[in-house]
Formats: structure tokens, C-alpha cells, sequence
């Protein structure tokens, strides 16, 4: 059995998805990362345990730091459950738009 746990119960998280947009940009110690949050270290070492384990996250040493970054491509996981809701709303976006230039042209 697989107790990994998977990238869907780490981004359920409002703080981890938080998380992962501060790090997407640029790596980040954890003290770095907790300065952004109203919650205590410890807290966010936890958050930052749940991603690392999905590999969402990854760390590297330098000197005694320890800085994470976005595991891109452990993404993708996401990125494709994602898609095909992303095209029917767009479908639905798009649909929208042409009933409002409709009825703009009818008045």
C-alpha cells in the first residue's frame, strides 16, 4: 500500500497552495516562507513536509540553509486533471460571448 499521500490532499490546502505560488517565483528557506503566513514555523514546516512528500516541492542545501523550490514537473500532475475543465469552461466562455455580441447587435 501506498502511503504517499498525492498532489490532490497537498494543494487542498489553502496555506500549501499559497505556498507554492511563493515558491514558484523564486527558493525559499522555511523561515522565509513562514515570515508570510500569520501561523507559527512549526506549522509551516509541516506544510512544507506534506508538499516535499508529494514532491511538489524540492530541497536543496546551501551552506546551512535549505531552500525549496517548485518540483515543475510534478506539476504537470495537476496541470492535466485541470485541462478538461478548463476547455469546457472556456467552450462555455466562448458561447457566451458570441450570445452578448448577438443580442449587442440586436438593440
Amino acid at each position: 500500500m501506498n502511503l504517499r499521500r498525492n498532489v490532490f490532499q497537498a494543494i487542498a490546502d489553502p496555506t500549501r497552495r499559497a505556498i507554492l505560488l511563493l515558491v514558484a517565483s523564486q527558493a525559499m528557506t522555511a523561515g522565509a516562507i513562514a515570515s508570510n503566513f500569520g501561523t507559527s514555523r512549526p506549522t509551516v514546516s509541516k506544510h512544507l513536509h506534506i508538499l516535499t512528500e508529494c514532491e511538489l516541492l524540492k530541497q536543496a542545501q546551501q551552506g546551512r540553509e535549505i531552500y525549496y523550490h517548485l518540483h515543475a514537473q510534478n506539476m504537470k500532475e495537476i496541470a492535466d486533471f485541470i485541462e478538461p475543465f478548463r476547455k469546457i469552461w472556456d467552450d462555455r466562455f466562448n458561447k457566451l460571448e458570441m450570445i452578448m455580441k448577438r443580442h449587442q447587435l440586436n438593440e
